[in-house]
């Protein structure tokens, strides 16, 4: 009775975007406690086109295009969940996000770079997979260190609650479990498609392919840090893409464990109003794309991997 959705979704302050193959929706619960829907078809060439079916490329597509419909989900989110004073939206969230991906690139990619740059000077170590390797480190720890600090934030520590509210939904669909919010929270809070573990993905894939640069001057590193992150991301998708298609294999269940123990920090437990809002977002879409919901009347239990 398992079933494939295989795309997923995003938390949004106060809700749940869905994406299907051809539709999304995004629940969000608004201050009187009722909740607000936004739907809109996907007709992008990256999900259904001939690039969608071209490898290391459909990965870029679809990551640019899911950062594009992800702020506007963003911005609906805010405008429902803040009420009508709420202003995030327009060239304000756009610019919002600007800068916040240009301080992501400075801390995660560039300021690695120049770190490992100084211990290299300190240690005289002339290998470039060692000082990649503790770049590597360092961009993990970064990452780490900031997931962690964040989720200490209440407001945050509520978005990942409906990040884990998401995941356990999917869970539940693909297992073919009752759609019920006491269905639905049973079901693990990680999923092997979750974007957290895809920066795990990328820490260890960027330590491989900025290897086999050597080690030119500063400059040209850190330069090659900004050029390469398509690259490094378009290698990540294929290998988390392979890895979920493949669960059924020992050692792929091996390899995607480092990926949902990163998720912990992203994730939190939710409450039965969260998991009730991500159940409404993911049934829009599914009676959208008017895909069945065969129900496992054997009630299949949730595992971990």
């Amino acid at each position: 009775m398992a079933q494939q959705f295989n795309y997923g979704g995003q938390a949004v302050i106060e809700g749940v975007m869905m994406r299907g193959s051809r539709h999304l929706a995004v629940a969000v619960r608004d201050p009187n406690g009722n909740i607000v829907f936004h739907e809109k078809e996907i007709t992008s060439s990256l999900y259904n086109g001939a690039w969608s079916r071209v490898p290391f490329v459909r990965g870029l597509g679809l990551l640019w295009d899911s950062v594009g419909l992800g702020v506007r989900a963003l911005n609906f989110s805010a405008d429902i969940a803040m009420g009508e004073e709420a202003e995030f939206s327009g060239p304000i969230a756009w610019g919002t996000m600007a800068i916040s991906f240009a301080l992501a690139i400075g801390l995660f990619f560039l300021l690695p770079a120049a770190a490992a740059d100084g211990a290299h000077a300190l240690t005289g170590i002339e290998s470039p997979l060692v000082g990649n390797l503790f770049e590597g480190l360092i961009r993990l720890a970064l990452i780490i260190g900031y997931m962690w600090a964040i989720g200490h934030i209440p407001d945050i520590k509520r978005l990942f609650g409906y990040h884990g509210a998401e995941h356990k939904a999917i869970n539940a669909y693909e297992a073919g479990a009752p759609l019920t919010p006491e269905s639905v929270a049973r079901f693990p809070l990680e999923h092997p498609r979750c974007g957290t573990g895809f920066l795990l993905v990328v820490v260890v894939i960027s330590v491989l392919v900025f290897s086999f640069l050597g080690r030119p001057s500063l400059v040209i590193r850190l330069a090659s840090r900004i050029v390469l992150i398509p690259v490094v991301a378009g290698i990540a998708y294929e290998y988390i893409r392979l890895l979920a298609r493949n669960l059924e294999n020992p050692i792929a269940r091996i390899l995607v464990r480092p990926q949902l123990a990163l998720q912990r920090l992203t994730t939190q437990e939710p409450s039965l109003d969260m998991v009730e809002v991500s159940i409404a977002a993911l049934e829009r879409v599914l009676n959208a794309e008017q895909i069945p919901v065969a129900v496992n009347t054997g009630e299949t239990a949730p595992t971990q991997i």
